[in-house]
């Protein structure tokens, strides 16, 4: 049967028309305790799960019924780097000067479909223009586009000239100089300014660029950007307002100056010492690596014209580390949640970073773990996502084959549901 996308907001979708529905799986992954089990039920009622039964029961009369019984379900997943509205190409840094506000949200609806399709029923965005990914998050919410549950940092924070400047590289009449309205921070009394800012914007979480970065038209991809005090005013001024904060780091120093100011999660951690190692495991510090996007931008370097020179040889020096970094840091014991940093790879791909991350040591069934149990557990959303299980949200997933034997069958999803409803369905191929 062809894919089947039921839109929310639509009469027909999943668990409208009745209370409750019933969904029969196969086997059911338990992610806590990596593990397949057999054939169970999945009681649905107002969007949560009511239980989990064992086995097929008889159909109950007046309940939606979906037969997944020749897949496995599983959580729906979840990707804690994403960029929901944008995407790269050769034509991403004219498009700057050429797309409106409209055009920025209509292709952050195309992506949001494009993810939730593959099987990530929840995202965090770190980092947006426009704050299209703010009003895309309340869209999905009030169901009148398809997509993930969004958790938004809007316009990341950067300092003047840093990673998140969005004038880098502009001549000088057209640069001006953004201050924290823009995202843009010089000293403590701006740098709270600018979560304040965010906060008005309707931001879920603050997002700062501690060190230089491999897409920005600047020379450095790893000098330390922030100081000491300006990190500490980000994060007091975010814990004030109930905000984590996510830092994109590649150096080190940058990278131990966060942590030190007690960052919530690194991003990228390129060249994460041993020692940032030790402070992280100290703190209970998140890691996300992100290795599919180090992996497309050392690819697209070496095709001649993808990425501005300055950019190209960032990519080729900085992209090829982040799964070694990945590798020592899991071996390490460091809090890993899953992300890609997709927008900056292809919206979709997502599940990739499964097989990167199983191919250099780790269990298919950590790797499931980061992308549930652990990325609710980043979010704080650990007692309502990232489990089949009474009382969380019904977000469900189903694959042909076992996922704890072998990864990439996450590549090719065949039934979404987010909470309660119907997205996709492809459980009968024919």
């Amino acid at each position: 049967m062809n894919r089947l996308l039921v839109f929310v907001g639509l009469m027909a979708c999943a668990g409208a028309a009745f209370g409750e529905t019933w969904v029969r799986c196969g086997s059911v992954i338990d992610v806590d305790a990596g593990e397949r089990l057999g054939a169970h039920t999945v009681v649905i009622v107002d969007g949560k799960v009511s239980e989990l039964q064992s086995g097929h029961p008889e159909w109950a009369e007046d309940v939606e019924r979906v037969d997944l019984s020749s897949l496995t379900c599983l959580p729906g997943l979840m990707d804690m780097h994403t960029h929901i509205t944008s995407e790269s190409s050769p034509s991403a840094y004219i498009e700057r000067f050429t797309l409106d506000e409209a055009d920025v949200a209509l292709r952050g609806a195309q992506y949001a479909r494009r993810t939730l399709e593959a099987g990530f029923t929840t995202v965090r965005d770190l980092g947006d223009s426009f704050n299209a990914s703010v009003a895309l998050r309340d869209a999905i919410e009030d169901g009148r586009v398809p997509g993930p549950r969004i958790f938004t940092a809007a316009k990341s924070l950067a300092t003047t000239g840093g990673h998140a400047d969005p004038t880098n590289a502009w001549r000088q009449d057209l640069a001006g100089d953004p201050g924290p309205r823009e995202g843009v921070l010089n000293g403590v009394a701006e740098a709270r300014q600018a979560v304040r800012q965010r906060y008005k914007d309707g931001a879920d979480l603050i997002k700062i660029t501690a060190t230089g970065g491999v897409l920005s038209v600047a020379r450095s991809g790893d000098n330390a950007q922030f100081t000491d005090e300006e990190l500490t005013a980000v994060i007091e001024t975010a814990a004030d307002y109930g905000m984590h904060v996510a830092a994109h780091t590649h150096g080190s120093e940058g990278m131990k100056r966060a942590v030190a100011a007690g960052i919530h999660s690194i991003e990228h951690g390129t060249y994460m010492t041993d020692e940032i190692m030790t402070m992280m495991i100290e703190r209970g510090t998140w890691y996300v690596p992100t290795i599919s996007a180090g992996k497309f931008v050392a690819e697209k370097a070496e095709e001649e014209g993808y990425y501005p020179p300055v950019v190209a040889d960032k990519a080729r020096r900085i992209g090829p580390v982040i799964q070694q970094t990945f590798e020592r840091a899991h071996a390490a014991g460091v809090r890993i949640a899953f992300g890609t940093d997709c927008g900056v790879c292809p919206h979709g791909s997502n599940a990739a970073e499964f097989g990167y991350m199983v191919e250099v040591g780790m269990s298919p069934a950590d790797a499931l773990r980061t992308a549930t149990i652990n990325a609710a557990e980043l979010l704080g959303q650990e007692e309502v996502l990232g489990r089949l299980q009474s009382g969380y949200a019904a977000d469900l997933i189903a694959v042909d084959g076992n996922p704890l034997e072998d990864v990439s069958v996450l590549n090719d999803v065949r039934f979404v549901m987010r909470d309660g409803q119907v997205f996709v369905d492809r459980s009968v191929e024919g």
